[in-house]
């Protein structure tokens, strides 16, 4: 018999590295008003947060985000050591909120949210014993770091791999985005796996909004565009929707393999209906970040060895203004080659666009291998566009093969290229595809609706604030305080031996 009583209204406080453009951000955006529209305050906490990238949310004033913890520490040390950083970073955040002043006291929270970095847990369960910690884990960080066959890179993490274990441990309770991500987690960690319950929450997006009514620029969009000789936005979609569109939304980032994106595309057959389809790839972008600067200048390089035309635009009104040039120039011509821009570069896309862009699309094409799990595709199946993607990690859970897309091996694109030539040239039909969107519509409002999410939290944090943790009394020794400040020492002086090695090393 399904329990009646509401859950009493609770202040919980988020705590994450980086409020930025990107899945982890988006999920604890969602997690947030999530919560907050089932009656519980909610405060984020975060070392950065620029209003010019970060979701609508963030900054609009739907939710209370407070920058704290980012004066003393620089993200990174000459570009590298973004980890320790990072780590010291969120010390000093916890520091300057619950104990250099009352700001955290004044909240009273009942729970903490934290994801990402786990490095600070025993820190805030010292300082803050009362309130159980929910620690959200997207993926193991030691398994995504790159570079690893160095000798000193393999040394300079060691501190931080058995940190992320340890310091995971005093959690009161841990999800996983996916059952892909839960099996990784156990696999990586058993004994953690063996002492907590993983539980599986799964990212949402909100139902309850469509394209149509979000196809308007936000304030900050219209900000970025002023100096672009703004133009209204379309009510409807896109010119290049006549075209064919392919699109593919993801962080520029290597290991989002957007490569496979302009692999398949140049390996079309040249045909009259090929010929015209336009490639976007769109996705956060951000200058601080150098391997998003590179990458996008790899790709670039690429579209230039497949012999594909292309284009970069950085913001929504000159990537509007662009499109309807090209769309003019291909309807002059008079061969019907379409031998204007094939592909399109979108960097850091605001909502108003990315909701033009699925409106407009024929077909999402999803590259990322062994993605943890992966919003875009649920953003995309919500306005009833079909998935192509990788037959790997997270997108087996959310893409029914052959109902709500394809599944296609990531390492053959050949396989792609198929699929995309079949949509294009009509040999899947209309009725077949929008049978497609009718139930990837229908998939995301029955398991990754918004209200889900927010619900399942709440039965977690109403189940952690009921328990409490029986060492409560032991965790507020001061003796313990100290003990969870020496691994962050010892980090950095391991850290600081490392780079001194890597230096030995090189010179000799």
């Amino acid at each position: 018999m399904p329990d009646d009583k509401k859950p009493q209204s609770k202040t919980i406080v988020f705590l994450h590295p980086d409020l930025g453009i990107g899945g982890a951000e988006r999920l604890v955006v969602d997690a947030a008003v999530g919560l907050q529209k089932r009656g519980h305050k909610v405060v984020i906490f975060t070392s950065h947060c620029d209003p010019a990238h970060c979701f609508e949310e963030a900054r609009d004033g739907t939710l209370d985000v407070r920058v704290r913890g980012n004066t003393l520490v620089p993200p990174t040390l000459l570009g590298r050591f973004s980890i320790l950083c990072a780590i010291l970073r969120q010390a000093h955040l916890i520091l300057q909120i619950a104990l250099f002043t009352s700001e955290l006291a004044r909240l009273s929270s009942d729970a903490f949210f934290v994801d990402q970095l786990s490095a600070g847990l025993p820190l805030l369960k010292t300082l803050c014993p009362s309130a159980p910690i929910f620690f959200y884990c997207h993926f193991p960080d030691l398994l995504l770091v790159q570079g690893r066959a160095r000798p000193w890179k393999r040394l300079y993490r060691i501190p931080f791999d058995w940190l992320e274990q340890w310091s995971m441990g005093y959690a009161d309770a841990i999800a996983v985005n996916s059952a892909f991500t839960k099996s990784i987690v156990s696999r990586t960690w058993p004994k953690l796996a063996q002492k907590r319950d993983l539980q599986v929450v799964y990212p949402c997006i909100d139902t309850t909004t469509t394209s149509s009514s979000s196809a308007t620029a936000s304030k900050t969009d219209n900000q970025q565009t002023a100096t672009d000789n703004a133009q209204p936005l379309p009510t409807q979609p896109l010119p290049w929707k006549n075209h064919g569109l392919l699109l593919s939304i993801n962080r520029f980032e290597r290991k989002k393999n957007i490569a496979l994106a302009l692999h398949t595309f140049a390996l079309l057959p040249q045909t009259p209906k090929t010929r015209r389809a336009k490639l976007v790839l769109a996705g956060g972008y951000d200058h601080r970040v150098a391997e998003n600067v590179a990458y996008h200048t790899e790709l670039c390089a690429l579209a230039d060895s497949l012999g594909l035309k292309h284009a970069t635009a950085k913001t929504l009104v000159s990537a509007l203004k662009l499109m309807r040039d090209d769309d003019d120039n291909d309807d002059d011509d008079d061969d019907g080659k379409g031998d204007g821009i094939r592909v399109l570069f979108l960097l850091s896309v605001p909502t108003a666009l990315k909701e033009l862009l699925l409106a407009s699309a024929t077909l999402l094409l999803y590259t990322p291998r062994d993605e943890h799990f992966g919003i875009v595709p649920l953003e995309a199946m919500l306005r009833g566009v079909p998935v192509l993607a990788a037959d790997s990690g997270g997108p087996r859970e959310t893409v029914v093969d052959g109902v709500t897309g394809w599944l296609r091996d990531p390492g053959r694109p050949e396989e792609w290229t198929e699929v995309v030539r079949r949509v294009l040239e009509g040999e899947v039909g209309e009725e077949k595809l929008e049978a497609m969107g009718k139930a990837g519509r229908e998939r995301v409002k029955e398991k990754f609706a918004e209200g889900q999410m927010a619900e399942r939290l709440e039965g977690i944090f109403e189940r952690m604030v009921d328990k409490r943790m029986m060492d409560s009394l032991a965790a507020s020794d001061p003796r313990a305080m100290l003990a969870s400040l020496v691994p962050v020492f010892l980090a950095g002086v391991v850290a600081l031996g490392g780079l001194l090695a890597a230096v030995v090393m090189r010179r000799g």
